[in-house]
């Protein structure tokens, strides 16, 4: 494997497709928007009509993202990371937002009430950063924040580097 994977998590709402389109045209690295890829594919498993969303069928993500990630070189971004293997990933980056700009980022989307208020609540709990703890070695897992502009652009030098890095020591 030439370029590394990286898996972009998050609660819904804190920037991971904004970071991932910009790092991937910085990188070269190839972008998968779960959701889309779920989306484009009709990989669900059926509808959840207490949330209003498809339902995720996780085997068929895999099966369709095999391929690639045995290439290397992609960045994926997605909302839960539990169902991914763990050998997909040599770096996990989960970003993590301030709950009054969350907040006011969902509503923005026409979140309802519940699903906005189960959001946030993730948030507060670290709900993402310790299912990533869980499934993936401690040492590839880093939270960063997501708040402002700046803290976009820091993030995405600091990723570019550590791929730029990765490259030069694997190759």
């Amino acid at each position: 494997m030439r370029r590394p994977n990286v898996l972009l998590t998050g609660t819904p709402g804190v920037g991971k497709t904004t970071l991932g389109k910009e790092l991937a045209e910085r990188t070269g690295l190839e972008f998968v928007n779960v959701g889309d890829l779920a989306k484009d594919g009709n990989l669900y498993e059926g509808f959840d009509n207490e949330y209003e969303c498809p339902v995720l069928d996780e085997d068929r993500v895999i099966d369709e993202l095999e391929d690639r990630m045995s290439e290397g070189g992609v960045i994926v971004d997605y909302h839960g990371c539990d169902f991914f293997p763990e050998r997909w990933f040599h770096i996990v980056f989960v970003l993590r937002t301030d709950n009054s700009l969350l907040y006011e980022r969902l509503e923005s989307r026409g979140y309802k009430q519940k699903k906005l208020q189960e959001n946030i609540q993730c948030e507060i709990f670290q709900t993402i950063y310790e299912e990533a703890v869980e499934s993936y070695r401690h040492e590839i897992v880093h939270q960063l924040p997501s708040n402002t502009p700046e803290d976009l652009e820091k993030n995405l030098d600091q990723i570019a580097q550590w791929i730029q890095q990765w490259i030069k020591d694997n190759n």
